[in-house]
């Protein structure tokens, strides 16, 4: 972990894109369809990074999209898909076959305790065995060892130290702390772990007002910090919006049709052709698709209605 002692964080999206550099290993946080940093994903896109490696546990479009922007050389994640909604990743998992990405097969558990090692500031973690899986033949880092005091058989594992954490949250005050709600995910986790963190969030408030909500994540761990309303669309920020389920299934039907027709469907016109978020915003349908995602909260069936189209 880094400390950031500057009071003087808040940074434009290109600004504190700018901090993730080539061949960096970057930690995703949010989960699956949910509070994914996707306003920061598609500025990287944009600024044409190259050779990242991304680490994490179970994710969908954030990884997805970050393979077909050409960004990505590996991805360590424990999953990349959309559940049982719209099923496998379409772009990864061209990529994945066509040999563009590499994949390091991992798990949950075992990216849990590596990041954790850094976390702590060791250099590996026990870990029990995984049985029935060829685990250690995809992670010839991966240690079997004899504990010394029970003599059960356990894995030691190396630490992975992220380059930098992109995380989205809910707010944060004029100097840099932050507040997340539940569901945190493993976002806290990749914060402690990471030499460098960036932010975004949905709206800057004043120190006094974070003081009476409680930082989740204080200043001195964050290096920059973006404000960028809706920032985790199309995935949802809970309890803010709910996620975009026609933008994401437009995403898959593109995807699925191949590299040119995705390009010319969805990465031109919602990454390369937005020139700002606010731009972005008014791509995906303005104030009107805004409201209707924040509307989610107003009743059960409206929630049922927008999970549905």
């Amino acid at each position: 972990m880094g400390i950031y002692p500057s009071k003087d964080k808040q940074r434009s999206l290109s600004e504190a894109a700018a901090l993730v550099q080539d061949g960096d290993i970057v930690a995703v946080g949010g989960n699956l369809s949910a509070r994914e940093p996707m306003a920061m994903i598609r500025e990287l896109i944009r600024q044409r990074k190259r050779n990242l490696h991304t680490v994490g546990g179970a994710h969908g479009i954030d990884i997805d999209l970050m393979c077909a922007g050409g960004i990505v050389s590996t991805v360590q994640n424990s999953y990349v898909g959309f559940e049982a909604d719209f099923g496998l990743a379409p772009n990864f998992r061209r990529l994945v076959e066509n040999q563009t990405v590499k994949v390091k097969e991992t798990d949950c558990v075992a990216m849990l305790m590596q990041l954790r090692a850094s976390q702590f500031g060791i250099p590996f973690m026990p870990s029990p065995p995984v049985q029935g899986t060829g685990i250690l033949d995809f992670n010839p880092e991966f240690h079997p060892f004899q504990c010394p005091f029970t003599g059960e058989k356990i894995n030691l594992l190396p630490a992975i130290k992220p380059n930098v954490a992109i995380i989205h949250a809910h707010r944060a005050d004029k100097i840099g702390n932050i507040k997340l709600l539940p569901p945190y995910f493993a976002d806290p986790l990749i914060v402690e772990a990471s030499e460098k963190v960036i932010v975004t969030v949905e709206e800057v408030i004043s120190e006094e007002e974070m003081k009476n909500l409680g930082a989740m994540l204080p200043y001195y761990e964050i290096t920059a910090f973006v404000e960028v309303p809706f920032g985790a669309h199309p995935t949802s920020c809970y309890p803010n919006y709910t996620y975009d389920r026609k933008h994401i299934a437009d995403y898959i039907e593109a995807a699925q049709k191949g590299p040119d027709e995705f390009k010319s469907h969805y990465l031109d016109c919602f990454v390369y052709e937005c020139t700002s978020h606010e731009h972005y915003l008014e791509r995906i349908g303005g104030t009107s698709k805004l409201s209707q995602l924040k509307s989610w909260k107003e009743s059960i069936e409206n929630w049922h209605g927008l999970l549905s189209d």
